[in-house]
């Protein structure tokens, strides 16, 4: 079951705070290379930390090391002196919705525990590569520069009183960040406020929606912590143990998740590129196949249709698709039935598998010729653009989708998910330093 903590934060000072757009920064997997490059240009910003650039005679997370120490030692960055679970807000707006949402949440830490360990959960696989960048940057900075997004589910709404409590008093706030939302940090520090917090979570398995080369990043950066201190060398409470992780309840009307298209960049075949017309055909042999007189018109038809996608080719040529049900029983992927339901498994299976040649799920992810785009506009634009051969367009996956391909102990396929809106790098920082010890247990408030 989940095991959380409050934490002294490391946050920008007082006077950084009143500017903390100018300081924050998209998360390292989303934070494009013009983003990056602007962002940089601040020598504050808080991508020096997360995504950091190599400097004269330093590698990348060497140079964000000296940069940390540098920042803490001048007070850019200061801890707060009380331990405490930081709520946090984001106000936003879906495109062609008026109304103003709400997204809320806390950050806290969380016993870093084991996929399979019942503590947290994932719904999608990783790339060996990310994940040793990220246990990298955490041995270099011995630091967690961004909260990774996990969901736990309460009917009630228990915890939300007192989240409101606490955004009343904000510590800082965006005025519009990168992605349009408006970002709110506030903290609770009593002492019985945040055992309620843990009583809560106590009997939750959470979710992890967003951030999962994050979480596997810290999991592998405590095993060689473990493996390092030898049987019988650390207790347990070692800070390397916890993971900074900002929670929000399923429950929630505000919980979003957006579609993520697919680009294909090629059209491989067994003699040589597809042409339309060779990709139509073999299309057809698992989809009808529908011409639409506008590619603008295809996210309405797809809407609440079941394994049903919108195909755009170069030219202006619009189709949707829609699998014939008397194929699905060949997806003959060894998973279990939650994920073989999924309009994205659908997709893999019968589009870049047997359409295409892509076979298997690993060979699909290492695959340099898909790239997952989440505008509609993108997708019509890069395929206007020669840039893309075509853009396969689906619906989103839908919260009890992801709630029950966790519970079968399945994946879903790469970049199913895209949680909206994100959260930001910089707002809050945990130490993972021996001396940050203790900072997360409950004792701490013994003295309170």
């Amino acid at each position: 079951m989940a095991d959380i903590f409050p934490l002294r934060g490391w946050r920008y000072n007082s006077a950084l705070s009143a500017e903390i757009d100018a300081v924050v920064s998209p998360l390292f997997d989303v934070v494009s290379a013009r983003q990056r490059a602007a962002l940089y240009q601040n020598p504050l910003n808080s991508i020096h930390l997360s995504v950091p650039r190599a400097e004269p005679g330093l590698p990348p997370g060497a140079a964000a090391a000296r940069r940390l120490a540098a920042w803490q030692a001048a007070g850019v960055l200061q801890q707060d002196a009380l331990p405490g679970i930081y709520a946090y807000y984001q106000y936003f707006r879906l495109p062609g919705e008026a109304r103003e949402r709400c997204r809320k949440g806390f950050m806290c830490l969380i016993r870093a525990t084991d996929w399979g360990a019942g503590g947290v959960v994932r719904h999608e696989s990783t790339l060996p590569a990310a994940v040793s960048d990220r246990a990298a940057l955490l041995a270099d900075l011995e630091l967690q520069t961004s909260a990774t997004h996990g969901l736990y589910r309460d009917e009630t709404f228990g915890l939300e009183a007192l989240l409101d409590a606490a955004i009343a008093d904000p510590l800082c706030q965006t005025e519009e960040d990168y992605q349009g939302a408006r970002d709110v940090l506030a903290v609770v520090q009593d002492a019985a406020a945040i055992r309620q917090f843990q009583r809560v979570l106590a009997g939750q398995t959470v979710l992890l929606a967003d951030g999962h080369h994050r979480y596997e990043g810290s999991l592998t950066y405590r095993r060689a912590r473990e493996q390092a201190a030898g049987p019988g060398g650390y207790s347990g409470r070692e800070p390397w143990n916890y993971h900074l992780m900002y929670l929000t309840n399923a429950a929630s009307d505000d919980l979003r998740i957006l579609p993520t298209h697919r680009l294909l960049l090629d059209l491989p075949g067994p003699a040589g590129p597809l042409t339309d017309a060779e990709l139509l055909a073999r299309l057809s042999e698992f989809f009808t196949v529908q011409t639409q007189a506008e590619a603008q018109d295809l996210p309405d038809l797809l809407a609440g249709k079941r394994w049903a996608f919108g195909l755009y080719l170069p030219g202006g040529a619009a189709y949707k698709l829609r699998l014939r049900p008397e194929v699905h029983p060949q997806l003959d992927w060894p998973t279990t039935p939650e994920v073989k339901d999924l309009d994205l498994t659908v997709l893999h299976y019968f589009v870049l598998e047997r359409v295409l040649g892509i076979v298997g799920a690993a060979a699909q992810r290492a695959w340099p010729s898909v790239a997952y785009v989440r505008g509609l506009t993108e997708c019509l634009q890069q395929v206007d653009r020669g840039q893309a051969r075509a853009a396969l367009l689906t619906n989103e996956v839908t919260m009890a989708q992801v709630e029950a391909v966790c519970r079968s102990g399945a994946v879903m396929p790469a970049k199913s998910t895209f949680f909206y809106p994100k959260t930001l790098a910089g707002l809050l920082f945990a130490s993972l330093r021996d001396e940050a010890a203790g900072s997360v247990f409950d004792e701490v408030f013994a003295a309170q």
